[in-house]
C-alpha cells in the first residue's frame, strides 16, 4: 500500500497573507511543519502543495519534495485532491501547512489507523481545556458518536448547555487522511457545500457528501497559525509547543 503525506501550502490566506514563509522563532512555518512530518515520514513521501513560486523555491532550497498546484483551489483538501490526479498512491495524509507544532505521535496514530483499514476517512480530534478555545470562532468543534464517528463540525459553541455555557468539548486536529477515490470525488464537485461554505470548514463536504468520517484522539499540543495573534503567541518566550 502506498501512502503518501500532503502538506498544502496556499500563500494568499486572507487572514495571515503569506503565512507559510512566516517565520516562528527564525524558522519558516512551512519548514517546521514538514520537520514534523519528516520525524515520521521519509523524505520520499512527503510533498509540499503550493500555489507560490517562493513557497517553491524555499522548498527545493531545503531538499523537499514540492508540488505547484492551482491557485484555484478552493480548500486545502482541494489541492490536497489535485496532488492525487498526478501522483497515485492508495491514501493520503494531510497536515495542514498551517500546523508548524504538529505531534509526530500523533501522525503514528493516523498512519496505525490507515493501516488497519486503509477504506476510511480519518481526522484528528483532541479535548478542549480552556474555555477561550470553545469560545474562539477560529477553533472548529468535534462532536461525534460513541463509535468515534463525526456527527458534526462547528466554528460555534458545540455541545452547549441552555445556558450556552462551557462543560466540555473536544476541538479539530487539522490532519486527516483520505483514500484516493473519496478525494476524488471531493474534488469533482467544483464547489463547496452549504454547510462547508456557511461554517468555512472543508471536512463538512464529505459529511454532506454522505461519508463517514472516524476521528482519532490526538495530543493538545498543536494550534493552528491562522492569524497575526497566533503568530505572536508561538514566537513569544511564553509558548511551549513541546
Amino acid at each position: 500500500m502506498k501512502i503518501i503525506v500532503v502538506i498544502p501550502a496556499r500563500f494568499s490566506s486572507k487572514r495571515l497573507p503569506g503565512k507559510p514563509l512566516k517565520k516562528i522563532k527564525g524558522i519558516p512555518m512551512i519548514l517546521r511543519t514538514y520537520f514534523q512530518c519528516n520525524k515520521v515520514f521519509k523524505k520520499k513521501q512527503i510533498i509540499v502543495a503550493t500555489d507560490d513560486l517562493k513557497v517553491k523555491k524555499l522548498c527545493l532550497k531545503n531538499d523537499i519534495n514540492v508540488l505547484m498546484t492551482s491557485k484555484k483551489c478552493l480548500t486545502g483538501t482541494d489541492r490536497v485532491a489535485e496532488v492525487a490526479k498526478k501522483i497515485i498512491a492508495d491514501v493520503y495524509i494531510n497536515v495542514q501547512g498551517d500546523e508548524p507544532f504538529f505531534n509526530p505521535v500523533d501522525l503514528k496514530k493516523l498512519l496505525k489507523n490507515v493501516l488497519n483499514n486503509p477504506s476510511k476517512i480519518y481526522n484528528g480530534y483532541t479535548k478542549i481545556d480552556k474555555v477561550n478555545l470553545f469560545e474562539s470562532s477560529s477553533i472548529p468543534k468535534v462532536v461525534f458518536d460513541n463509535n468515534e464517528n463525526l456527527l458534526y463540525m462547528s466554528r460555534g459553541k458545540i455541545p452547549s448547555n441552555k445556558k450556552h455555557k462551557f462543560e466540555s468539548g473536544w476541538r479539530q486536529v487539522c490532519a486527516y487522511a483520505f483514500p484516493r477515490k473519496d478525494l476524488i470525488k471531493f474534488k469533482r464537485l467544483a464547489k463547496k457545500t452549504q454547510l462547508e461554505k456557511i461554517e468555512d470548514i472543508e471536512i463538512l463536504r464529505f459529511l454532506e457528501m454522505g461519508k463517514k468520517i472516524k476521528m482519532v484522539k490526538m495530543s493538545n499540543k498543536s494550534i493552528s497559525i491562522d492569524t497575526n495573534k497566533d503568530l505572536k503567541k508561538a514566537n513569544s518566550n511564553s509558548f511551549n509547543s513541546k
